[in-house]
């Protein structure tokens, strides 16, 4: 574990080791700054003794890598888990949108021209990720003296995918060549049979299903099935859709991957206008050359170019959540023509929800909150800790943000084959 220091003046000098900052502390020469990942800011003047400090950043859709080393020790790993929640919840809210729209101004001539996109304008649920890159890269920088920033960037050819021997013309037709539409082209891949009786019931009229909701999944040919009219109003009406799982030719983060990597390159440069990029094939050679294992941070540690590095005894995971429910009622109506709030007090006997806490000597999050006064504590990975414990056994330690830290036990990275 290394404790994190800052000059009297709020700039980044190399970590220190706990015992160091204890007797700081312990003299009134360094206050403490933040509590994860720890951090102290010195009270006096110092001579700022640094080093090269490179910075790793291994970019994803759901997960990003994160390592700072130099030539021989580790400094800082984490693995951050995006939010994945925003299409379905900017869906939802769309749905809401409208139906107040058809309810309160259902005769207003409609307004369609004046909407107008700004230049590079991405989908909210892309934008939040690759803003998010490059606010972990500022807080890096924060604590650390980032002397490099390295960063891998993905592009993928979905077609050589589905087919490696794909060349020249055969890229302008696609599966879908020869069809009038998407419907047509799914009646013809499932060769005009219900997927789900395989042609047992005598219903003849065949409707196209979606496998996951429209709002996320899409119209994708991929989340797309055919059932007979019989089978799919049974499906809906018994709540059986969890029986079908989308097939394996979604290619979703593969797409946004390649659309988002320049922007993720142009955002970090924005924070280290000398950042640098790599590629995932140059990753790959460098971990498997050194006999290291498939992570996320590993991979990160191979992208500031010290793969070699000593890794630390812990780690950090960051979990990105919301900040807050901004839905104002349910969806339900009463009776009456009442609609129910929606939303929950912030602070339910003085927590809020993703404070972290201390129980039975563990840290952990509020994930959920009655007003009964029993909560619901979990891990960021999901564990379980206590689905319903009461206010008073638990101690608070940090008020909620956007991007939770947790500290778990790291490990060298080292591949056992």
């Amino acid at each position: 574990m290394l404790v994190y220091v800052l000059n009297r003046h709020g700039h980044p000098l190399m970590p220190c080791s706990p015992r160091k900052a204890r007797l700081l502390l312990k003299e009134g020469k360094a206050r403490v700054l933040q509590r994860t990942p720890f951090t102290i800011q010195l009270l006096y003047g110092s001579s700022g003794y640094k080093q090269s400090v490179s910075l790793g950043v291994d970019a994803g859709t759901k997960h990003i890598g994160l390592s700072a080393t130099t030539e021989k020790k580790v400094l800082f790993e984490a693995e951050v888990m995006l939010r994945t929640d925003i299409q379905e919840l900017l869906s939802t809210r769309r749905e809401f949108r409208r139906s107040r729209r058809n309810r309160k101004t259902r005769y207003r001539k409609l307004r369609l021209l004046n909407r107008k996109r700004p230049k590079d304008w991405l989908a909210p649920s892309i934008q939040n990720k690759v803003d998010t890159h490059a606010k972990l890269v500022e807080q890096v920088k924060k604590i650390l003296p980032i002397t490099d920033v390295t960063v891998e960037v993905a592009q993928f050819d979905i077609q050589k995918i589905k087919n490696p021997d794909i060349a020249g013309v055969e890229y302008q037709q696609g599966d879908q060549m020869g069809f009038w539409n998407v419907r047509e082209y799914v009646l013809f891949r499932d060769k005009h049979i219900c997927q789900f009786c395989q042609g047992k019931s005598p219903d003849k009229v065949l409707n196209v299903h979606h496998i996951e909701s429209r709002k996320t999944g899409g119209d994708a040919p991929g989340n797309l099935i055919t059932l007979c009219d019989t089978c799919h109003d049974k499906i809906h009406r018994e709540g059986m859709a969890h029986l079908f799982q989308r097939r394996p030719d979604s290619f979703r983060d593969a797409s946004r991957m390649t659309v988002m990597r320049w922007f993720i390159y142009r955002g970090i440069q924005e924070v280290f206008p000398d950042a640098k990029l790599t590629y995932g094939y140059i990753t790959k050679n460098i971990r498997i050359r050194n006999g290291l294992e498939k992570s996320h941070r590993v991979d990160a540690r191979c992208i500031s170019g010290n793969p070699l590095a000593a890794p630390l005894a812990t780690t950090h995971l960051i979990k990105q959540v919301r900040g807050q429910n901004r839905q104002l009622h349910k969806a339900m109506i009463l009776k009456g023509r009442v609609r129910k709030a929606h939303k929950a007090p912030r602070y339910v006997l003085g927590f809020q929800l993703f404070d972290k806490v201390r129980y039975n000597r563990q840290e952990c999050f509020v994930f959920g909150r009655r007003a009964s006064g029993y909560f619901d504590l979990r891990l960021l990975d999901g564990t379980k800790i206590s689905v319903g414990v009461s206010c008073k056994k638990i101690t608070p330690l940090e008020c909620a943000s956007t991007l939770l830290i947790q500290t778990t036990k790291g490990g060298s990275g080292a591949s056992s084959a």
